[in-house]
């Protein structure tokens, strides 16, 4: 090539490189003029322990600062879960995170999630834009922020993550049973190991707290709800975000989310507690090659096995790396593994449009009819809800999306996907649904345990509905709610916020008895377990920070689970039952004298009260706490949900440290008191902000501890008394 030709190149290539970048800075700029109009719209007003009340002209508007404030308070989990939903945590995580990611492209790609947005109504459209406005206009305002993986946010992510739980639905299916087929086609076998089941009933109970109170209960005649999610610590912000189009809503927001997720505005309240509807199936394909092409049995016909390329990309050293999966769905769903040698899909509620809907509507309810024809959207799969009013009205719904299905089958196993019978029938109505409004007892509870005790006899009588709506299964949390509930009335939002504390923890009644029965039966007592159930005996099942027995208690019923020899297939109540009163007396005994030996051997001496061991620290903004006995904590005298506590406090036992650090159980907390003006208080486990150099990083651990709940300022008057600073996005100093 001549010089001539070569400079003529390098001219044409500069004048392309120019037009580009002016084409660029000029998008930049049109954008940023763009977010500079928006946050004109919107003010910001955070109060004295950092909560930010939002006020937006419109519900874009508040939704644009409300993204804007979270970002403010943690954008690293706010990427986070965005990372995790769009299937992208392989390229943060490395390979180990692969089929995490494969996980979430089965249900929806990135294509797929465009069009959903592209077909959504105008006025989702408009929120989805703000939420991506929002970030995006914090990150361009904040230089200084180095996100892990996501430098631009799109309008099209919430359909990953529209329902509002912790991972909703999607989290119960397998990433070991995808990978295995996916892999190499290994049959994965149907139970646990041992080791694995073990190690999932060490981890504390998920779930959540939900009462309602009627107003003839109630000192005022107003009716109370408790609002008590028990989550991962810091996994949701308390926020308040208020609009000229009606919205005016309070409480707890997953990070990234545009809508409040467990909360109350001025006239209805809404709490969601994991249900135990029968909301997912399998479904055994009967799978045929026939010259290359895959087929799948149905009925009398086959159909085509619906092929396609997901690629995935993964960090690998320095490098980036990718891999391409060859997916397979059929019309049940995704194929995510094999039961007893057939491919089985996985059928789960999917409907990201309308559980967007359906999330954001709940937020502006006036009453109940309006939250009721709410619950006609019917994509809230994950959750039961408990529900209050300034109408006087409580009520109770189990679950929301429940497909009709053929009772001669049974779904809790794999079904035959091969047999038309076994298909999804459409949605059971809300009318068919098992639900309570205002029953004549004045009360009704959710702790994740059976609905057909939720009022005691005013409950939902379990003949009534199909098996599959839900187990009849009761928890200690369960128990302990209907014992307090019970007979009892005058009620005010500090009664209910006590009442949720209750430090009576009726497991420990069930197993204490079954160790000193052991002990004091043997006639050979080992001495040195004389005092430790001398003070058992003495116990009244009551959690504390000073309370020694607390601590044997907690690691004795710990070590039986961890160690304890059992029948098969028993788990939470009946399994707590067995080892108080069936399981072997020597065994009882010698996981008890090894408690007392390692306490000794960690502490000094077996006399720890429980507030010595059991600890709140918060040492950084880590998704994962670094814990470390010898660095600053707060004793805390919950305990963990499993023996039944309402203010449930569960720790992590992989820490390598002697001490227990809470990480998950209460988190975010309310009680809303409605009549003609909503009052209430909340908690928050830490505080508002992720980042150790804010003052609210840790200024609610204190309140936490010492369960002196904190005023909720409602009304733009009360938020303006305690407000620390104003400002609009972007122009915060």
């Amino acid at each position: 090539m001549d010089k001539k030709k070569k400079d003529s190149n390098r001219i044409v290539w500069f004048l392309i490189c120019f037009i580009v970048s002016v084409g660029v800075r000029a998008q930049t700029t049109a954008l940023y003029a763009k977010w500079e109009k928006q946050a004109e719209n919107v003010t910001i007003i955070r109060d004295d322990f950092g909560v930010p009340h939002v006020y937006g002209k419109t519900d874009a508007d508040a939704v644009f600062g409300l993204l804007y404030a979270q970002c403010e308070d943690d954008f690293n989990r706010v990427e986070q879960n965005y990372i995790w939903a769009t299937g992208r945590l392989a390229e943060v995580e490395g390979e180990r995170a692969l089929y995490s990611d494969l996980r979430a492209k089965l249900f929806m790609t990135e294509e797929e999630a465009r069009k959903l947005y592209a077909e959504s109504p105008g006025w989702l459209k408009k929120l989805c834009d703000a939420f991506a406005d929002g970030i995006n206009y914090y990150l361009y305002t904040h230089p200084e922020v180095t996100p892990k993986l996501l430098t631009r946010f799109e309008p099209w992510m919430p359909m990953y993550f529209s329902e509002g739980s912790i991972g909703g639905d999607i989290e119960r299916i397998s990433t070991k049973k995808i990978r295995a087929f996916y892999e190499n086609g290994i049959e994965i076998p149907k139970a646990l190991k041992k080791r694995e089941a073990r190690k999932y009933e060490m981890e504390e109970p998920q779930g959540s707290n939900g009462i309602a109170i009627s107003g003839k209960l109630t000192e005022s005649g107003n009716t109370l709800l408790l609002i008590n999610p028990h989550t991962s610590f810091y996994f949701r912000g308390e926020v308040h975000v208020v609009s000229e189009e009606g919205l005016n809503a309070y409480g707890a927001v997953t990070w990234g989310q545009f809508f409040v997720y467990q909360g109350f505005n001025e006239k209805t309240g809404w709490m969601h507690t994991s249900t135990y509807t029968d909301v997912m199936d399998e479904f055994k394909e009967t799978v045929l090659n026939s010259d290359g092409k895959l087929l799948y049995r149905y009925g009398e016909t086959l159909r085509p096995v619906k092929t396609s390329k997901i690629i995935l990309s993964y960090k690998e050293d320095k490098e980036m790396k990718s891999k391409t999966v060859r997916a397979f769905h059929t019309h049940h769903g995704p194929i995510t593994h094999l039961e007893d040698g057939q491919w089985t899909a996985s059928a789960m509620m999917w409907d990201p449009v309308k559980a967007l809907e359906q999330s954001f509507i709940r937020t502006k309810q006036k009453g109940y009819k309006g939250f009721r024809e709410m619950m006609d959207i019917r994509t809230n799969s994950s959750n039961n809800t408990v529900y209050a009013d300034a109408e006087g009205n409580i009520a109770y719904f189990h679950g929301n999306f429940i497909p009709k299905r053929d009772i001669a089958f049974d779904y809790s196993k794999p079904v035959d996907g091969s047999d038309p019978k076994t298909d999804w029938q459409g949605l059971h109505p809300v009318s068919e649904h098992i639900t309570l409004l205002n029953p004549k007892n004045g009360w009704l509870q959710n702790c994740n345990s059976t609905p057909f005790t939720a009022a005691l006899e005013y409950s939902p009588k379990k003949g009534d509905y199909p098996y599959y709506m839900s187990r009849d299964q009761e928890n200690f949390r369960g128990v302990h709610a209907i014992g307090l509930l019970t007979d009892r009335s005058g009620y005010t939002v500090d009664s209910l916020i006590q009442l949720a504390h209750d430090p009576y923890l009726p497991a420990f009644k069930v197993l204490v008895p079954g160790l000193l029965e052991a002990y004091y039966e043997y006639d050979d007592r080992n001495p040195k377990l004389l005092e430790p159930s001398e003070i058992l005996a003495k116990w009244d099942y009551n959690t504390g920070k000073e309370s020694i027995a607390m601590t044997l208690a907690h690691f004795y019923g710990t070590a039986l689970l961890e160690r304890g020899e059992r029948p098969a297939g028993l788990s939470g109540m009946e399994l707590i039952s067995y080892f108080g009163t069936d399981s072997p007396k020597g065994e009882r005994r010698r996981i008890f004298e090894e408690v007392v030996d390692r306490l000794t051997d960690d502490f000094g001496s077996w006399r720890v009260a429980w507030g010595a061991v059991n600890r709140y620290q918060r040492l950084n903004g880590a998704l994962r706490q670094p814990f470390n006995d010898d660095k600053p904590s707060v004793p805390i005298g919950f305990a963990s949900g499993r023996w039944g506590a309402l203010a449930a406090y569960g720790a992590r036992y992989t820490n390598n440290t002697k001490k227990l650090y809470g990480t998950r159980g209460n988190s975010f907390a309310a009680v809303v008191e409605f009549g003609e003006r909503v009052k209430a208080k909340s908690i928050l486990a830490g505080g508002q902000s992720g980042d150790p150099e804010s003052p609210y990083f840790d200024d609610q651990t204190k309140r936490y501890a010492d369960m002196e709940w904190k005023e909720v300022p409602f009304y733009k008057e009360d938020v303006l008394q305690r407000a620390v600073e104003t400002y609009r996005p972007g122009k915060h100093q």
